[in-house]
């Protein structure tokens, strides 16, 4: 079992004929993504040659709109690798088009940008999951991936990871590659996204074969506390926790677009006392996070 993504997950990529596009293209593939399509108005009726997963070679056709490769395809998943300035209008025709899952790459959208489209979203129904912006998109092991995480990293198992962070999402997944993940998730740091972590927290706890939900938050902001109060409400297996910035100056944006701490608010002291408060062990580097989750599996093996 995973969550949102699977082996019949069919794919198609906004943006497969431009640079990231056509690298990140190749790469899916190579992980056994189904990518069915890909979609540039300027390039519509063409064909991109790649290869799939055991080499052989394929014509992807290219389609001018989303809705299009929906049809032409059954594609039910979108990842738009596309330029800051066309991101709007990009996830705004997934939207349109009503597929159910779209996992946006693009750095630096403005923030408006953003906030409208998931407006528009919300308006239009919440048809479409939206993952992202700035992220490496969400990973299955073994089946597929949609994004840019490096898919050798682990194989399957029974962990849930959902992160904010890019590149402590390949790590927490390289710490625990002897046990394996159902789903990996990253969803971005920027103050404005698509699925957050109680999203994810949520189909995890709803998923048979994840055992264990690791979350890594970083400062800034106040998901992180709102991730601890739904937990504490809603959520029976274990989960453990990190959070990035323990030793970010105060009032200084770091690194995401999201993480900015006032006073005490949003700080990483903060959001690990809320998590703790709701039964989260919490580690103080990502590697001590690794520990606390491995003790809890190897102890769940014992009592099996």
């Amino acid at each position: 079992m995973s969550i949102y993504l699977n082996k019949d997950s069919k794919v198609i990529v906004q943006g497969i004929t431009g640079g990231e596009g056509t690298k990140h293209t190749a790469l899916m593939l190579k992980a056994g993504t189904q990518i069915v399509g890909g979609v540039n108005a300027r390039k519509a009726g063409t064909t991109v040659s790649h290869t799939d997963a055991s080499g052989a070679a394929l014509e992807i056709p290219v389609f001018g709109t989303v809705a299009e490769a929906i049809e032409k395809t059954g594609a039910d998943v979108s990842i738009a690798f596309v330029p800051p300035k066309f991101a709007k209008d990009a996830i705004v025709e997934a939207i349109d088009a009503e597929i159910g899952l779209l996992v946006v790459i693009t750095e630096g959208i403005p923030v408006q940008d953003s906030a409208y489209a998931w407006a528009y979203n919300v308006e239009k129904g919440k048809k479409t999951r939206i993952i992202g912006p700035n992220c490496p998109g969400i990973i299955t092991p073994g089946e597929a991936l949609v994004g840019i995480t490096p898919a050798n990293i682990t194989g399957t198992g029974p962990i849930g990871l959902v992160s904010k962070s890019g590149t402590l999402t390949y790590q927490m997944m390289f710490e625990l590659r002897d046990f394996g993940f159902s789903t990996a998730i990253g969803i971005g740091g920027d103050p404005v996204i698509g699925t957050t972590h109680i999203d994810a927290i949520e189909a995890f706890e709803k998923d048979p074969d994840t055992k264990l939900i690791v979350m890594i938050g970083e400062i800034g902001g106040d998901a992180e506390e709102r991730a601890a109060e739904y937990i504490k409400a809603n959520v029976t297996k274990p989960v453990v926790g990190y959070v990035a910035g323990f030793t970010a100056p105060e009032g200084k944006t770091m690194g995401h677009a999201g993480a900015i701490v006032s006073g005490s608010s949003g700080t990483a002291q903060g959001k690990k006392d809320a998590l703790e408060a709701a039964g989260v062990k919490v580690g103080k580097t990502p590697s001590e996070t690794a520990g606390l989750a491995r003790e809890i599996l190897q102890q769940a093996a014992v009592t099996a």
